[in-house]
């Protein structure tokens, strides 16, 4: 049966500040890459020492100014808290043998990073006869019944005591201090208090987490909602990062965009175990999830913004080939990709030996002001031919306009290549391919004065398509802007 144009105009996708009113992804670095990988870099050990290394490394690549323009988090990932027990009230606390949390946060705010951590839900299960700080009640009494398999015990979120057990393992994050180590409810009078935590990623949230070899509850959405209200009646704000591919039905998109920043769009995107960090059948996996994602934004009828970025996880862009494991065209793909959706770009790179391409991907201006657009417009799906949102291997994609300002879009023209398995579109069409969008795909009119973004170079005027001719994995970054209101200047253009 042959397709039939999308009858219906262009919906812009719009986001708003979200529930912790944040107006942008979060940017830097993840450990998780380097501790799921050790042969990429046997050096690695997940550490103090060795995380303020990558940091030191991001700062030496990230100009001054963007550090200073953008929440950039070192964020460490699973492993850097004790993993069987809490302090004296149940808390979570760090591992000591690797971290010092205070210091650590300490050292990253004095240099303009912020800090995040990773969590699971639930209490740990030895600390069921430990009574929650500020309370009388025993953490027992908060309890399901469960044993989700992580060391944790699931909370009743009915049950008095859980929304106060989430609110003082915020509070200490917000505010470790020091003499935190003394793992009491002391205040710390005598000793000065280091600011924390700045992002709390919660893992192994349900619907939409497979079991992973434990026994998770069918719904444990609870958990997000008391992680935000902690958040909320903290000392700082701080972002709720959700993981991992997560159930997208009304009913559950609706929890996770009231009370999270970011939402995971896709499982792991790393080769865990592997001397590359991704394989291109995993990104075609999670671009065609994040395609899946924005249609469902798009299907809704209601025309509130969207309030919840997505999380596509880490950005593999920073090093050579041999490294992150696809071509130089494929890494520009990907962060194309990643700018586009207003995705989390946080990378999971070895950031002690970024290459030249991976320092631009980073850093360009160009990008930089495309992520800045994409954080109010994300793109969303327009086949070439019918402007529909179904998974396509020649795709193209449209983020805006702003029709608020100048009336910039932004484009972007890819081939996958062919479908490796679970890219969505089925098709295994070789080597390079014209892909042309015009502008009923688009939902556009006029003419529009196009540029290249990762080439810096104008590419004149376009009445009525764009088209490129593109290898597998390869796309386009274009910008567009209406003739009527002048030059498209983009920085360093030509």
């Amino acid at each position: 049966m042959a397709q039939t144009r999308n009858s219906t105009v262009l919906r812009i996708v719009k986001t708003q500040a979200t529930p912790n009113n944040f107006t942008s992804p979060p940017r830097g670095w993840n450990s998780w890459g380097m501790e799921a990988n050790p042969a990429i870099n046997p050096d690695f050990s997940f550490n103090q020492t060795h995380v303020l290394k990558q940091a030191n490394a991001l700062l030496a690549a990230i100009p001054e100014q963007d550090i200073q323009n953008h929440d950039y988090y070192i964020s460490l990932d699973s492993g850097w808290s004790v993993g069987d027990h809490g302090d004296l009230r149940g808390r979570i606390i760090y591992d000591s043998s690797k971290f010092s949390i205070p210091t650590l946060a300490n050292s990253l705010h004095s240099k303009g990073l912020r800090l995040g951590v990773y969590v699971l839900p639930g209490a740990f299960c030895k600390d069921s006869n430990k009574t929650i700080s500020g309370t009388d009640i025993p953490i027992s009494a908060t309890l399901s019944g469960n044993n989700n398999g992580f060391a944790r015990c699931d909370f009743d979120f009915e049950k008095d005591g859980v929304q106060q057990w989430h609110n003082s393992v915020v509070d200490l994050f917000a505010d470790w201090c020091v003499c935190s180590l003394i793992q009491s409810d002391l205040l710390c009078v005598s000793l000065p208090c280091r600011r924390g935590v700045d992002l709390i990623k919660l893992d192994y949230i349900t619907p939409g987490s497979p079991d992973n070899g434990g026994n998770l509850p069918p719904n444990n959405s609870g958990s997000v909602i008391a992680y935000h209200n902690a958040i909320q009646q903290a000392s700082r704000t701080m972002r709720l990062d959700i993981s991992w591919k997560l159930e997208r039905n009304h009913t559950f998109f609706h929890i996770w965009e009231s009370n999270a920043d970011s939402m995971r769009t896709d499982q792991d995107v790393n080769n865990s175990g592997s001397t590359t960090f991704v394989a291109w059948a995993t990104i075609q996996r999670a671009i065609d999830n994040y395609r899946d994602f924005i249609s469902r934004v798009v299907s809704t009828e209601s025309d509130q913004p969207l309030a919840i970025y997505p999380d596509m996880d880490n950005l593999y862009i920073g090093n050579k080939e041999s490294i992150t494991g696809v071509s130089d065209i494929q890494r520009q793909t990907i962060a194309t990709h990643w700018i586009g959706a207003a995705a989390n770009l946080i990378t999971g790179s070895d950031l002690t030996r970024l290459d030249a391409l991976g320092v631009k991907l980073l850093t360009d201006p160009a990008g930089q002001d495309v992520s800045n657009f994409t954080a109010r417009y994300p793109m969303q799906a327009r086949n070439p031919g019918t402007g529909r949102n179904d998974s396509k291997q020649l795709q193209a994609w449209i983020a805006g306009p702003d029709d608020g300002g100048d009336g910039r879009a932004i484009v972007v023209l890819a081939n996958y290549g062919p479908d490796q398995g679970q890219g969505g579109f089925g098709t295994y069409i070789q080597g390079s391919q014209a892909v042309k969008a015009t502008w009923e795909d688009l939902g556009l009119s006029g003419i529009y004065e196009v540029s290249d973004i990762w080439a810096h170079k104008r590419l004149g005027t376009a009445h009525k398509e764009v088209e490129a001719v593109l290898a597998e994995g390869e796309s386009r970054l274009l910008s567009l802007l209406p003739m009527s209101n002048g030059t498209n200047i983009i920085a360093g253009a030509q």
